[in-house]
Formats: structure tokens, sequence, C-alpha cells
């Protein structure tokens, strides 16, 4: 996090507490090093794909143990917590560049990673920017912030994506290993009636407009179950699975759920999982959009992809 600012006599009780606390909070960084920017960031930073939400094994103790930063204690949350907060977010950057995490992990500011006083590592989280509408999925591996009134310290790249060039106002919501454990949605969702997806500025379909016609309006192509790893464009992945059966499954559920959508719905065998996703969409925020109504009318947590 960024602490360039603190006195020298606060920065050296900070790294004796965290020698103290053990593999609990990332190592400290080199005497007198400044945090901030590289020196010349990559020109494709934005295009850098968030964090994908996987389950991952959260061993008790190491870095979830109970521990104690500032004179302040504090304790980790159960593996499977949810959590949603809003407060400010903090950014570090090359001051601990390639160091250990509290997770062991060496630190990559170009990752979509971040530090979190409590949550479970390694956790995934949604931060949203309310200042501007961005949102990103970041990997939490890493403890922090300990200024008061922060809630996250993000990796230089997920603030750069999230437009965090500061300090600034987010709100975030964890994504829980159930969640990502079902990518389902609930059975209530499922036995819903069907009815049109609209994202903000559509009007509802007259009855000679068929449902169809405006869900396929919202992709570039109505093609998706052709080929969709060879279509560039904007995806929206509902969930991923082990089994493809539970992809089969999910795919069924939502275009039951949702009139005119079954044919934006593909299922992609990539890197050993088996992806539910819909599109391709012309843009990242029409993508994002139909992600967030997924949301509601699913009870899902959606990812917006790029492909290139």
């Amino acid at each position: 996090m960024l602490t360039h600012c603190w006195p020298r006599s606060r920065l050296l009780l900070a790294a004796i507490m965290l020698v103290l606390a053990g593999c609990a909070t990332r190592a400290p960084a080199p005497p007198g090093a400044v945090d901030g920017p590289p020196a010349t960031p990559p020109p494709d930073l934005m295009q850098l794909p968030d964090a994908l939400p996987v389950l991952e094994p959260i061993r008790a103790g190491g870095p979830n143990k109970p521990y104690a930063v500032l004179g302040e204690s504090y304790t980790p949350l159960p593996a499977d917590a949810a959590l949603s907060e809003s407060g400010l977010a903090s950014w570090y950057g090359r001051k601990f560049h390639g160091r250990r995490t509290a997770s062991g992990e060496v630190y990559d500011m170009y990752a979509m990673t971040a530090a979190h006083r409590t949550l479970p590592l390694p956790s995934f989280v949604r931060v949203s920017n309310p200042a501007n509408g961005r949102s990103v999925i970041v990997r939490v591996n890493d403890r922090g912030p300990f200024v008061k009134d922060r809630v996250i310290d993000l990796s230089y790249s997920a603030a750069q994506k999230l437009g965090v060039f500061g300090v600034a106002p987010v709100e975030l919501v964890r994504i829980t290993p159930d969640e990502i454990r079902r990518g389902a949605p609930s059975n209530a969702a499922a036995a819903a009636t069907p009815t049109p997806l609209l994202i903000d500025g559509d009007e509802p379909p007259s009855p000679t407009a068929p449902a169809l016609a405006l869900a396929l309006a919202l992709a570039t192509t109505a093609t998706a179950a052709e080929n969709p790893s060879a279509q560039r464009g904007f995806w929206v992945q509902l969930g991923a699975f082990r089994e493809r059966q539970g992809a089969l499954q999910l795919r069924g559920q939502a275009g039951s759920a949702v009139e005119g959508f079954a044919p934006l719905l593909a299922v992609v065998n990539e890197q050993a999982l088996y992806r539910v996703q819909a599109g391709p969409f012309a843009s990242r925020s029409e993508a994002q959009r139909v992600a967030d109504r997924l949301r509601d009318r699913l009870q899902i947590v959606p990812l917006v992809i790029e492909r290139r």
C-alpha cells in the first residue's frame, strides 16, 4: 500500500510489527524505498483481463491466522464467509514489486491482485468505482491496507483499470467459494417465467417485436454456439465447471429463464474447464450491463472477458 508519506519512525514500527506477525502480513520493503508507478507502464495495461475466480484451497493458519499490526488485532474471516463493504481504496506498486506477499506469493504489480485485512487468502472480489462505473475482479493474496478508512489495497494494474489514481471510494463484494462452486442460478430464478433481458435505454418489446430480436440486438452476432473461441469481442461468463454436464445444465437454465437469450449462450472448453459464456458484445460496457442484469435475474456472479 502507499506508505511513502508516513514518518520514518512509524515506518520502522510497522516493519517491526510485520516481522512479529510472521507470514500474516506482506514483507516490508527496503528502507528508503519509494512507492509509485513503474518507470515505463505497459501500453496494453487497460486490456489486462480480470482475475478468473476459481476454487482454491484456503488453509487454516499461515496467512489466515489472527495477527496484529500497529497495535491493532485482526482475525481473518472463515473460508466461506461473504463480505460486502465500501470505503477507500489505495494501491501499491514498484516499492513492493517482486517481494513476498502475506500468502507467500511474489507480488506482481501488473497482476490483478489486491490486499485486504481480513478476507481469507486467497479470495476473489469484485471492486467497483462508483465515480466512473468501472468494476474489476481481483484475487486477494495479501494483507493490508493498515490505514484508517481504507478497505482494500489494489495492485497497480487493478487500480489503473478501475480509475483509482490515488485514494478513491470503492465498493467491494466477495465472490464466495459457494458462488464459484455453484455457477448456477437459484431454484427460484430458474423456475421464473421467462422475461426479456433489457438493458438501460431499451424499450420493452411490443407484441409485434419478438423478444428474441431484442436479445440478439444486444450482441454483434447471433452465432455464439458455432465457434466462440474464434470470435473476438467481449463475452459474459456465467460459470465454469470441471464437468461438462454442469455447464450444459447452467446453459439450459439461463436460456429458459431469459427469453431469447439461448442463441447467445455457448459452452467453451478452455484450460480444463467448461465455461458457459454469452456474446460476443461490441464493447466492455455493453457486456457489463448485460452481466449486471444477469446477476440480478439469475442470482449468479457473471464475469466479463475479452477475446482478441
